[in-house]
């Protein structure tokens, strides 16, 4: 797999098109069931549950995923990537075929399981067969397919729920998911030397359940239920000692399934900090920005998500360009410029929320995923082209996990800090002067976010690609 072409008529075309579908099955299944919960639950009923079957997806994909990353490193990832969409299938069928609301959600939980496999295992296919040059261009394929699916997601939801049925958005997924299999058997070679390896069991049980606890009491904190009321005291008391004893085990481990030592790399700590920065705005950006243009000055859902979704607009384009950047001026200057502009984009919009505008908000959105994608990408290639493919997996694992806990702390707090503001209302639809305030909050809270995040990106180990380990191909079959 050493041919120059990036595209997809090249050798390696068919397996970057496999990534995209895997990847695209996995990012629509996060946002297409947002417009179709009405026609959910007018059939299976259970309107007080149905906030689970996002929030149990999401929590079964991030747990999991520190699991396959390490695996993946072990047995190779071409199993991997096959069993996650192998079970992410099965479950779309399941989920197809659900009779009840709670049988939904746990379907919905095994369906996060198995896309847990897909995203960090396409990213770091990618990473193994493309070299440091080349990768920026490849993650801005993977980064379109996230811009297209926060689109394409809620309307194929509404198309479905409308005029088929809502059992559709699952079983749309077969086709495709046969295809990506179909292009992975038939062209991704790859040879794992085999060894003897020792499972570490309980650190994966113990990751497992502690990281359960922690995500679910940040995701449901303010929600479900009250900060201060047992289920959250208990749900985080216990996943910190779990954490703990984890931390424990994984230092006696022969085999630990999260090496700690790698954090001892100044390069791994600094881009694992920054996807926890990216995952807190990212979230604070798409779960505010709609709330706020419609809380505010009561523009249309679709008005709304298009504002939004120049931000998705922005990512990829700067995600493709970002290569040029690394190359010429490396890694850590390129992550700097990136978070400058995302510091811009965030105070802008902090600073003219006072006074809502449509264009504005897409103006601040686009910038900021400009600069996103200057941030994300390339620290993500830095950190896969520092270390050799034996660990490249749960390097790869290691970032996207981050990103998603960041996600996870930015809901719990960005939540909190808009609680407070609407505590006081006593109408079920706050006012638009409540909603502009608890939104210029939140914005303000982005903002110190996106700081924050610069000051991991300083702390960058200083240097140009020639400083980093050369891109080790994946092993492959002769």
């Amino acid at each position: 797999m050493a041919d120059s072409n990036v595209g997809f008529r090249s050798e390696r075309g068919p397996i970057l098109i496999a990534l995209m579908v895997t990847t695209g099955l996995v990012a629509i299944e996060s946002t297409i069931l947002a417009t179709a919960v009405p026609s959910i639950v007018d059939d299976l009923g259970g309107f007080a549950e149905f906030p689970w079957l996002f929030s149990v997806y999401l929590l079964a994909q991030a747990v999991s995923v520190p699991i396959y990353a390490k695996l993946s490193d072990t047995l190779g990832r071409k199993p991997i990537i096959l069993f996650g969409v192998g079970v992410f299938l099965v479950a779309s069928i399941l989920c197809g075929v659900a009779w009840s609301m709670p049988a939904l959600i746990a379907f919905r939980a095994l369906q996060g399981l198995g896309a847990g496999a897909v995203l960090p295992m396409a990213i770091t296919i990618a990473g193994d067969i493309y070299t440091v040059a080349e990768r920026a261009k490849t993650q801005g394929y993977l980064a379109s397919v996230w811009a297209a699916s926060s689109v394409v997601g809620p309307t194929l939801g509404g198309v479905f729920s409308e005029f088929l049925s809502w059992r559709w958005i699952f079983f749309v997924n077969l086709p495709l998911g046969a295809l990506a299999i179909w292009l992975l058997v038939a062209n991704f070679r790859e040879k794992v030397v085999p060894q003897r390896h020792k499972v570490d069991y309980l650190g994966s049980l113990l990751l497992m359940v502690s990281l359960s606890l922690l995500i679910l009491a940040a995701l449901e904190g303010g929600q479900a239920w009250a900060w201060n009321s047992p289920q959250s005291i208990g749900a985080f008391a216990i996943g910190g000692i779990l954490l703990a004893a984890f931390f424990a085990v994984e230092r006696r481990a022969a085999e630990p399934v999260l090496p700690l030592g790698i954090f001892r790399r100044r390069l791994i700590l600094t881009t694992t900090l920054i996807s926890l920065g990216v995952g807190a705005i990212l979230m604070g950006l798409t779960s505010y920005v709609p709330t706020y243009l419609e809380g505010t000055i009561g523009v249309s859902p679709l008005v709304s998500g298009l504002a939004l979704a120049a931000l998705t607009l922005g990512w990829p384009i700067s995600a493709t360009l970002s290569g040029r950047l690394y190359l010429n001026i490396g890694f850590r200057s390129t992550a700097l410029l990136g978070m400058t502009i995302v510091v811009a984009a965030t105070i802008l919009l902090a600073a003219t929320a006072s006074t809502p505008s449509v264009a504005i908000v897409a103006v601040s959105c686009f910038i900021a995923g400009l600069g996103m994608g200057l941030v994300a990408t390339p620290t993500l290639i830095a950190a896969q082209s520092s270390v050799q493919w034996s660990e490249r997996g749960v390097v790869t694992g290691t970032n996207m996990f981050s990103r998603s806990v960041g996600s996870a702390v930015g809901v719990a707090i960005f939540g909190a800090l808009a609680n407070a503001i609407f505590a006081g209302s006593t109408s079920e639809v706050p006012a638009p002067a409540l909603v502009e305030a608890a939104s210029s909050r939140v914005f303000t809270a982005v903002a110190i976010a996106a700081v924050a995040t610069v000051a991991a990106a300083i702390a960058m180990p200083n240097g140009h690609t020639e400083h980093l380990t050369n891109v080790e191909p994946a092993p492959s079959e002769s």
